[in-house]
């Protein structure tokens, strides 16, 4: 098992998905699904979007490296009744032929590959042409540059590959996209909430890999000054309601180009 797979599989990501709820609707929104079309979800997780795809009536896959998420998605499938295929495999290689689903979507998944350029060309490869495409990825804001600098301070090394929020530059993404498909850029936001600091901590320290591993790596004294900082941030969000941190994220949108 890779590194990236064991990280992935490290923590209940079942707990923490449901907070994203609206990225994974606006996304299957914009897609617009369609009974029996083909449909591919890279970087599945716990089949979030392939669920809501086949409550629509698609005919879903949904793949991600690390079996233990892909474990928990099929249970949670199952738990529905929906018949959703669901794949270990690899965004950078996926194990599909060419232009074999109408639809492809991510949300913020596909974007942790360490290779962009082979995660788009997959992208393209295995879809048909005149096909969708539909991903998201975390834009550039001050909340969200103001967290990632703290992380980053507490980090022991860069993750390998380019950064994962450059695909939020539309820019970058249509450099990877733009020979395929067809792309729209629509700036959205979601609103990260929580009944305070500490909350956030816990649900994410135990149940997010990427922060678990990082918290759990740190020495104790380390771990506390990222524990104090990472409530301070958020305690500076509260409002009448709680915690409530904006965050922007991009929905891009293509049409595979014949």
């Amino acid at each position: 098992m890779s590194d990236a797979a064991a990280m992935w599989g490290n923590a209940p990501w079942e707990r923490v998905a449901p907070t994203l709820a609206a990225i994974h609707e606006r996304l299957v929104e914009a897609l617009e699904p369609r009974a029996g079309e083909r449909w591919l979800d890279v970087g599945t997780g716990t089949g979030a979007v392939a669920v809501r795809a086949a409550r629509a009536g698609a005919t879903v896959t949904g793949v991600d490296i690390a079996p233990a998420l892909i474990e928990t998605a099929r249970r949670v499938a199952g738990d529905e009744g929906l018949a959703i295929r669901f794949d270990v495999g690899d965004a950078q290689a996926l194990p599909y032929p060419d232009a074999s689903f109408d639809v492809v979507s991510s949300a913020q998944g596909v974007v942790f590959a360490p290779d962009h350029t082979a995660a788009a060309r997959e992208l393209g490869r295995v879809c048909r042409p005149g096909g969708r495409l539909g991903m998201t990825a975390w834009r550039a804001g001050e909340a969200g540059d103001e967290l990632s600098a703290i992380v980053d301070g507490f980090a022991s090394s860069p993750s390998p590959g380019p950064r994962p929020g450059l695909w939020g530059e539309e820019a970058h993404a249509r450099e990877l996209l733009g020979d395929a498909f067809e792309l729209e850029f629509i700036p959205e936001t979601w609103i990260q909430a929580g009944e305070s600091g500490e909350e956030i901590w816990q649900l994410l320290t135990t149940a997010s890999p990427p922060f678990k591993e990082l918290a759990d790596n740190l020495e104790a004294t380390r771990r506390q000054e990222l524990h104090a900082a990472w409530v301070e941030f958020y305690e500076r969000h509260r409002g009448p309601d709680g915690i409530r941190v904006p965050h922007g994220y991009v929905v891009i949108l293509g049409r595979r180009r014949a």
